[in-house]
């Protein structure tokens, strides 16, 4: 017997359902049902459904202040990202056809490597007051005194900008693929100075991209754990470090799922809403 168009989509998306709802969708319900038991430091986890994990941690604010201390971190990275990146990537558009792709190779190679292994490398130029970092900016004038670097939000920002510059790099430069070379020429021949022409023809073309950029990299330094751990420490904490901490070391599972769950939580909604608004702006530029 034949089988239908119908059956035969079915049964390709068969095994990446399957493979999707394994590696997704069960774990997720596991953490989820794992955040609902209670905990005792001599009964270990008891296997009684309870909200009282959820209740202190919605109410409690200590962890309050490290869910805002999350957010500040990543909205401050991505706008760094999105300052840093989008010209980077104007530029990288713009270069002759010979150059682009040896620099796309180098805007690209950090994510050759471990996150760890950049990470660490922050760490060995951040190194106190005589890590290189301060000592070049005391040497080029900017600064009379060395910055704490080091287990600070600054530095986490700084690395976490860096690690996740590729992302927007990518993205912006995608939208650039859609801007038309001769609008710009166009501006310019009506008079318009180059600075109108960045203002006011090429940002609001590749805005999508930037907020397309802004999405991944908020909800990649949102999520991040090796970077916050080796340049905060433990003397600043993030959701994910937090999370870390209740598993390992208190032992406290289900408070531990109760945190990481309310992070997945956090980055979902927001990610949603943003991603309308992307999809907006897009509909507004290239319908």
């Amino acid at each position: 017997m034949q089988k239908t168009p119908w059956g035969k989509a079915l049964a390709l998306l068969a095994p990446a359902t399957l493979l999707f709802v394994a590696v997704v969708i069960i774990p997720l319900a596991m953490t989820v049902l794992l955040s609902l038991y209670s905990w005792g430091q001599y009964t270990g986890i008891v296997e009684t459904l309870t909200l009282e994990n959820w209740r202190e941690v919605l109410s409690d604010p200590y962890f309050g202040e490290m869910f805002l201390r999350t957010l500040r971190i990543s909205l401050l990275a991505t706008l760094l990202a999105a300052v840093v990146g989008a010209p980077e990537a104007y530029i990288l558009n713009r270069m002759d056809r010979r150059w682009k792709g040896f620099f796309l190779l180098i805007i690209l190679g950090p994510l050759l490597m471990s996150v760890v292994a950049r990470t660490l490398g922050w760490a060995l130029l951040f190194g106190g007051a005589n890590g290189v970092a301060n000592q070049a900016l005391m040497k080029i004038g900017l600064i009379d005194a060395p910055l704490p670097f080091m287990f600070t939000e600054t530095g986490v920002v700084i690395a976490l900008a860096h690690v996740m510059m590729p992302f927007m790099v990518l993205s912006v430069w995608t939208a650039l693929q859609r801007l038309d070379p001769q609008i710009e020429n166009a501006a310019l021949s009506l008079g318009a100075g180059q600075a109108t022409v960045i203002r006011r023809v090429i940002i609001p073309q590749i805005m999508p991209g930037i907020l397309s950029g802004s999405i991944i990299v908020f909800a990649l330094c949102a999520s991040a754990f090796a970077t916050p751990a080796i340049i905060g420490g433990r003397r600043l904490k993030v959701a994910s470090t937090l999370a870390y901490d209740e598993f390992l070391n208190t032992l406290d599972w289900p408070l531990g799922a109760t945190v990481a769950v309310l992070l997945l939580i956090g980055i979902v909604l927001i990610i949603v809403g943003c991603n309308t608004l992307v999809e907006r702006r897009y509909s507004e530029v290239f319908k």
